[in-house]
């Protein structure tokens, strides 16, 4: 079982198996919502299944408006989050699993071709569902073509619908009420993976408010990728997060972005460097700039 990471090699040993499994496709681009699609159907690998940020991982979907909240197209019911980017209902999600043929015994496989940022949204929420069997491909499409994997441009076939039964939660959430009770306590530290331009409030592109969460720190979660477009070696991102965190608890640790999805590598890459698993808030700086009478903070932290 892999929960992690997965390599293109230990990939081809799936697929040569007799395991059952799913890949998923997860590109996107927040700029252009349509693109992810148009890229899996150019190119994808064969068998994979599109799981779209927007219609698929979200529990609406649309354009972000005037004020960073989303038109929405669609009725899913009660999300489990706020934020421009809402969690579904676990028993939604789960009835979009039975949709697409998951099964509790498979073996999932999620990539992109976007650094992990939008695959990490479906690892994080299949381990929210109680489902530890995920992984994220390290190095993406880009890893898997450059070892000469196969891609396909050909449509994948419908499955038969499974019966995804959802179990205890494996993945941390908090909600904004929990961030704001423990904000400035040892408890709680908080870290934002937005860019540095963006979390020091110099530019905002999509939030009504420019600047970040009292207290929290900084880690773009692009540092978390080495040279090679694979995840940075275990011990180096274990030596990269004590020293962000200086001495504090890494299991205090609530992660933090926009809408809840580039958050996740930077999740993910403490618990491959042994750092446990650590919590994730979901609504985000979307959720938390949009909810009135909440504090920001502009500038980098003293």
């Amino acid at each position: 079982m892999y929960t992690t990471l997965i390599s293109v090699e230990q990939l081809h040993q799936l697929q040569a198996g007799d395991q059952p499994f799913m890949v998923f496709d997860c590109s996107f681009d927040l700029m252009k919502p349509d693109a992810g699609a148009q890229q899996y159907a150019a190119a994808h690998i064969p068998g994979a299944h599109h799981a779209n940020l927007d219609t698929d991982l979200s529990a609406r979907h649309g354009a972000p408006g005037a004020h960073g909240d989303v038109v929405v197209a669609q009725d899913d019911g009660v999300p489990a989050s706020g934020g421009r980017h809402p969690l579904p209902s676990r028993e939604k999600f789960a009835q979009w699993l039975s949709g697409i043929g998951f099964a509790n015994g498979m073996q999932a496989v999620v990539y992109d071709r976007n650094g992990a940022n939008y695959c990490g949204r479906l690892w994080w929420m299949l381990k929210w569902m109680g489902h530890d069997a995920v992984s994220v491909l390290d190095g993406g499409l880009q890893a898997w073509q450059a070892a000469g994997g196969e891609v396909t441009n050909r449509e994948e076939p419908a499955r038969f619908q499974s019966n995804f039964v959802t179990g205890e939660p494996i993945a941390k959430l908090v909600t904004t009420a929990t961030v704001v009770r423990r904000l400035g306590q040892p408890d709680q530290n908080l870290i934002d993976a937005r860019a540095g331009a963006r979390y020091r409030g110099e530019v905002e592109p999509l939030d009504p408010i420019a600047g970040h969460i009292p207290g929290a720190l900084n880690r773009p979660f692009a540092e978390n990728i080495g040279p090679d477009g694979k995840f940075k070696p275990a011990s180096q991102l274990r030596a990269e997060f004590e020293s962000l965190l200086a001495g504090r608890d890494p299991a205090s640790v609530v992660h933090q972005c926009g809408s809840g999805v580039s958050a996740v590598p930077n999740l993910l890459a403490m618990q491959i460097a042994g750092l446990g698993t650590t919590a994730l808030y979901a609504g985000s700086w979307s959720e938390w700039s949009n909810t009135p009478g909440l504090p920001t903070r502009q500038g980098a932290e003293p």
